[in-house]
């Protein structure tokens, strides 16, 4: 082949070839706004079947839980009263839980100060349950919480027979994650048991979200719970309070 051929060969060997590359970057141009589309369009779909699913799962808990939301037992009476009241002057948030036992006074105050129980992991929101030691009035405990860090809460309670009051306060906050927390416990004898009056008053990161958090894992709905879980458990031990009580 004489020389000008090859050249001319290889000259349109390379038209060819940039021809051909043209012709792809072309086509990835008019694809790209439909690819960018079919992208986007993915994107709002699940940015909407991710929204659907979160209302469902919010939906659902509030019907799960909609004892805890109107305050009453399952059985439809006792109502539960939970109240915000001022917090403690150094900051965070406070309540106050009302709710009604049907124990008498006298029995459910030896359960109220059993401090060295094995009931308490019934609950399902305290994972260890230890009594540390007594001393007079004054008692030192130990909870891990389900919904807390993995560390022992070490609560002091002071007990008050007489007035029929306790008193509680968080040992070691700072281990815990929190400022403070503290609170009393008062006991009302009345004509169906047993009124329970607690207030505390607690601070930690997070404190006013899960204050006012209306749904499941909340502040109202874990206080209704544990109130809910208290008068079923009070009357399946009354029995043995109530013999206590009696000797």
């Amino acid at each position: 082949m004489h020389k000008a051929s090859m050249y001319e060969a290889g000259h349109y060997s390379k038209i060819g070839k940039a021809a051909a590359l043209n012709l792809a970057n072309w086509k990835a141009r008019a694809l790209h706004p439909f690819s960018m589309r079919l992208k986007q369009l993915a994107r709002i779909i699940s940015e909407i079947l991710i929204g659907a699913a979160i209302c469902i799962g919010l939906q659902a808990s509030s019907f799960q839980s909609a004892d805890a939301q109107n305050g009453r037992e399952p059985s439809g009476d006792a109502p539960i009263v939970i109240e915000t009241i001022p917090p403690d002057p150094r900051g965070g948030r406070a309540y106050e839980l009302v709710y009604l036992v049907k124990a008498p006074i006298q029995s459910y105050w030896k359960f109220k100060t059993d401090f060295d129980n094995d009931f308490l992991v019934e609950n399902k929101y305290i994972r260890e349950h230890k009594f540390i030691s007594r001393n007079g009035n004054s008692i030192i405990t130990e909870n891990k919480y389900a919904n807390g860090p993995d560390k022992y809460f070490r609560w002091r309670t002071t007990v008050y027979p007489e007035s029929n009051r306790l008193e509680f306060v968080l040992l070691n906050p700072e281990d815990c994650g929190q400022r403070f927390h503290f609170g009393h416990i008062r006991l009302e004898a009345v004509e169906q048991g047993t009124r329970v009056v607690q207030t505390a008053y607690f601070d930690f990161f997070g404190a006013a979200f899960w204050a006012g958090f209306p749904w499941r894992g909340g502040m109202r709905y874990f206080l209704t719970y544990t109130a809910q879980w208290e008068q079923q458990i009070v009357l399946r031990l009354k029995e043995r309070y109530e013999n206590e009580s009696s000797e």
